[in-house]
């Protein structure tokens, strides 16, 4: 493997049941039941083994109304990875979805926009409606390990190892950032939150918690910028992601699924 081409998987957790028109601010005229996909990320090769976000725990689950598949952990040891074995866990934002599982990467160092940790420690967690998203104890704990020296904060767009590099692009959260990652296929970008479902931006359209409209709208077209093509984006919860892409083996259909090689589109 070249020093910079790294293979990229999606490992699917959980799922939530809504109704489509909860996914789109001005609601959606179809008045039909769907589903949003919780997924990590994985990125391996020879700079080591980097995981995008954290997920949440059977807790968090039972405590928002969600329903975990299959557990994090397991998702990762089906690739051969342990978590204690984890370098760098890469966080896109600390929403409760994306920043939980905290004591499951005890080796780790975390990656994440200094304006992400300013937003979820400052003043704009004074109001109600802006806290919605976040975890009290997932911040405690991200505090926790920056004063044990495990976070390495980054301003705006950088690279973390040759062939991987985080975009600050905000949006959905004030400091969310994306990852464009090298491939045997071209330039991957795993967005995360940055774009929820292909159809937010296939037709321009936006989740109902954001902290930007407009610097969300925006982040669609860097997306694009970042990306070998649009099949190269893949969004932070849209269900067809295990569907378009090949399970990483055997055994892990719609569970573990291959990035870094072409979907069927």
């Amino acid at each position: 493997m070249s020093d910079d081409v790294h293979e990229v998987y999606a490992v699917r957790y959980a799922s939530h049941a809504r109704k489509r028109a909860e996914n789109y601010i001005f609601g959606d005229p179809h008045d039909e039941i769907t589903s949003i996909a919780y997924y990590v990320w994985v990125i391996k090769g020879p700079h080591g083994t980097f995981v995008c976000d954290t997920g949440f725990d059977e807790a968090a689950a039972t405590e928002r109304g969600r329903k975990i598949i299959k557990p994090v952990g397991e998702g990762l040891k089906a690739l051969g990875i342990e978590p204690d074995h984890v370098d760098h866990v890469i966080a896109t934002h600390m929403h409760w979805d994306h920043a939980g599982n905290y004591d499951l990467f005890p080796n780790a160092r975390y990656h994440i926009q200094d304006t992400e940790m300013a937003y979820a420690t400052g003043r704009c967690m004074c109001h109600k409606m802006l806290r919605i998203p976040f975890s009290e104890s997932d911040v405690h704990a991200m505090v926790s390990k920056v004063f044990a020296d495990r976070v390495e904060f980054h301003d705006g767009d950088e690279e973390l190892a040759p062939g991987i590099t985080v975009h600050k692009i905000g949006g959905h959260s004030k400091g969310l950032q994306c990852v464009r990652v090298k491939t045997k296929r071209g330039y991957v970008v795993v967005a995360s939150d940055c774009c929820h479902l292909y159809s937010h931006i296939d037709e321009g359209r936006v989740f109902p918690i954001t902290y930007s409209v407009g610097d969300t709208l925006e982040g669609y077209k860097k997306l694009l910028k970042l990306s070998s093509s649009r099949h190269h984006m893949v969004p932070g919860h849209d269900p067809l992601v295990t569907s378009l892409y090949p399970a990483a083996k055997a055994g892990l259909e719609n569970w573990v699924v291959r990035l870094d090689v072409e979907p069927k589109i």
